[in-house]
């Protein structure tokens, strides 16, 4: 198969209409048509049901449209990352979720720069689980995640530490004084819904929460009792006077990861990781 196929393929899977398709991708029908039949012959499989009023995937089109993400993303990063290493000064772009694991991102940044054969170093501050997609598709060559809000398949990852989660309220809610909070308690309790953050492909859940795009606008809700949010403790440091925090010992922990591609050779990504992975073990002893 040639990438040329598989992103004829991929348009007309998500637009589910040739003329679309084809004007998305610039060209006429009769040749993305000539295409996908060229594709399914080579196959031996059918890809798409037709009819007069529309089509729709077969299960092995299906199957194809995430294995053709797959290779056409891998084949982006490994352009991507091809073009950083033939820079007249290589560095590598480390993405981190804006807000998150600060401390040790400045732990790690000071330690790396110390090293011999150091090279610059891209710090990218991300919204909600951006990190993930720019590692994926080769914008970033390492990146700090967070389980299980991040989704680490497919990536070669070490757990650097893990910590619990609180429950962010308005200073003046009746139930700001609280030690902890079951999750339970939190469904019944507290009359303020949860966030809906955005999903890896920009779309939002359905529910009755406000729409979040970071925690800048989240803790500006929650202070104008718009809205509660369980977060990461350590985030504690830099919420704002008008807001405050309850535990919350039954939530699920939240595990910081540094994460990088499973076939990456770089020097300066395997240093990041050791140093990483050595503040880890040090804090664990």
């Amino acid at each position: 198969m040639e990438t040329r196929e598989l992103r004829y393929f991929v348009a007309v899977a998500e637009e589910l209409h040739f003329g679309r398709a084809a004007q998305r991708l610039a060209i006429a029908q009769p040749p993305l048509s000539r295409a996908i039949q060229q594709l399914e012959r080579r196959l031996g499989v059918m890809l798409l049901h037709r009819n007069t009023r529309a089509i729709s995937l077969t299960e092995a089109g299906q199957v194809l449209l995430v294995e053709a993400r797959a290779a056409l993303e891998a084949v982006e990063a490994a352009q991507r990352r091809t073009r950083r290493a033939a820079a007249e000064r290589p560095g590598i772009v480390l993405a981190t979720k804006g807000g998150a694991s600060s401390e040790l991102l400045s732990r790690l940044l000071d330690a790396y720069a110390g090293e011999s054969g150091a090279v610059d170093v891209e710090v990218v501050l991300c919204g909600p689980r951006e990190q993930e997609g720019m590692l994926r598709d080769g914008r970033a060559d390492v990146a700090l995640l967070q389980r299980p809000y991040d989704a680490t398949a497919g990536f070669d990852t070490e757990d650097l530490y893990t910590e619990q989660q609180v429950l962010v309220l308005p200073a003046g809610h009746p139930l700001a004084h609280r030690a902890h909070i079951s999750t339970a308690e939190v469904k019944v309790l507290i009359d303020l819904p949860m966030p809906r953050w955005p999903r890896p492909d920009g779309s939002y859940c359905d529910g009755p929460g406000p729409r979040v795009r970071d925690h800048t606008q989240l803790f500006q809700l929650i202070a104008l009792g718009r809205v509660c949010a369980f977060v990461p403790e350590s985030l504690r440091a830099s919420l704002r006077d008008d807001l405050v925090t309850v535990r919350v010992p039954d939530a699920p922990a939240v595990t910081t990861v540094i994460a990088w591609p499973p076939l990456s050779r770089s020097q300066a990504v395997a240093d990041l990781v050791r140093i990483a992975t050595g503040f880890s073990s040090a804090q664990s002893v």
